[in-house]
């Protein structure tokens, strides 16, 4: 049982940002976000946006840093990664 976090390495809204995952659980990944101060907006259906202000406090509470793509990789071999969501498109002609 592990949470993973990627660099902070994201921009947006001004700031950088990492993605924080967890190998077994959501549930273990919101007690991990819960443990530093995330808020549950954050959460963006199978890992949260961590601001790079806050990456420090997930490596000390126990997030393990590891690469953007490992990250990625590690969500899909657990069964927790979640399809982007899409836009819904327009039927044709309307």
């Amino acid at each position: 049982m592990t949470v993973y976090i990627d660099p902070p390495n994201w921009p947006g809204h001004g700031r950088m940002w990492s993605h924080m995952i967890s190998d077994t659980s959501f549930e273990e990944l919101h007690a991990m976000a819960a443990a530093i101060g995330a808020p549950s907006y954050a959460f963006d259906g199978d890992h949260y946006d961590i601001p790079s202000y806050r990456y420090a406090d997930a490596v000390a509470a126990g997030a393990v840093e590891v690469g953007s793509k490992e990250l990625v990789r590690l969500l899909t071999a657990a069964g927790l990664r979640r399809p982007k969501r899409r836009p819904a498109r327009l039927p044709e002609g309307g």
